[in-house]
């Protein structure tokens, strides 16, 4: 086991726009749409680790949904190249470029990332760390 995390989840105003954008950025990297409960999808490569949801969870209120705190998210892959197609079909998607696929040295030498704003404003990222 090499996460500390499970799964996360991401509230979202449109079910139907975000499963639409995650659906086509997130296939670059061979991740898909798993699992899903009406506004409720999970998406992975074998398992669902990454959800999104439009209304209220179990542990939130309707107010809570009012306005839609954007958070951050960055999936790994296994090269640079894959980081280049994830953000061209996340851009194809409908997404807003907030970083180009580049060195991040800032971070650590070898950190190679690529960064877009989903339609929630949330910060999404793909990740090489090397070469």
């Amino acid at each position: 086991m090499t996460s500390i995390l499970d799964h996360v989840t991401f509230s979202v105003r449109d079910y139907a726009v975000s499963r639409a954008f995650y659906e086509k950025a997130l296939a670059s990297l061979g991740i898909k749409l798993l699992r899903e409960y009406g506004q409720f999808g999970g998406f992975g490569r074998t398992k669902p680790e990454f959800w999104i949801a439009q209304g209220p969870a179990s542990y939130q209120q309707p107010e809570h949904l009012q306005t839609i705190t954007p958070v951050h998210v960055c999936f790994a892959t296994a090269s640079r190249a894959e980081v280049d197609t994830f953000h061209r079909a996340a851009l194809d998607a409908g997404g807003k470029d907030f970083g180009a696929p580049g060195l991040r040295p800032e971070y650590h030498p070898g950190y190679y990332g690529a960064f877009i704003l989903d339609p929630d404003g949330h910060n999404v990222e793909a990740v090489c760390h090397g070469g």
